[in-house]
């Protein structure tokens, strides 16, 4: 069965953004060793405009080969004009608004986002399947998560977006690694103990 990582940026105190989802603040601690990381490690996480910037459109997948976003998330590349932001992954939005997808290669998720989850999880294959986020997304498919890969920015929001908007449930994961970076960034790996 194929893993659901929650892949996310995070302030110290657990905002992905702030209260709008903004999380402009955290751009500043990709600097050229994190960015080597993420390059090396998560290619498949970086927007295809992105990859193409870097000339490293060609690079392999390592983990991912589907990503699920919510609405939220999509809308910034829809702002961008760009309709198929991971075009290098199936892509899946999660959205009761959309309505019809503006591309060919995004699919919406309108109804039963747990259930197409789940069958998603079943498929075989050798690549997991990446939560982008938002935080509502997230609050949604809280049961159907095994890892977290939290990337923590050193800085303290307040407030703002949290990683989860679900209620109130307390669910274990262990720790699985830590990496830290000279600008105080630290990746956490997280398994989820079921």
């Amino acid at each position: 069965m194929r893993k659901l990582t929650y892949y996310i940026a995070c302030s110290i105190d657990g905002f992905i953004g702030d209260p709008e989802g903004d999380a402009s603040a955290m751009y500043p601690f990709v600097d050229e060793e994190f960015l080597a990381f993420l390059v090396a490690e998560y290619p498949e996480t970086i927007w295809t405009a992105g990859r193409r910037q870097m000339n490293i459109d060609d690079l392999p997948n390592k983990r991912f080969d589907t990503i699920i976003q919510g609405r939220g998330s999509y809308d910034l590349a829809l702002k961008e004009g760009t309709t198929s932001p991971y075009s290098h992954l199936r892509e899946y939005v999660a959205s009761r608004t959309l309505g019809e997808s503006p591309d060919p290669n995004v699919e919406i998720i309108a109804d039963d986002l747990v259930g197409r989850v789940r069958a998603l999880k079943a498929e075989d294959g050798a690549y997991d399947i990446y939560l982008c986020g938002g935080a509502k997304l997230a609050g949604e498919l809280a049961d159907e998560i095994d890892e977290l890969i939290i990337k923590t920015y050193p800085i303290v929001q307040g407030s703002g977006m949290p990683m989860f908007d679900s209620g109130f449930a307390i669910t274990q994961f262990a720790l699985e690694s830590v990496r830290s970076f000279g600008n105080g960034v630290l990746v956490r790996t997280y398994s989820r103990k079921r």
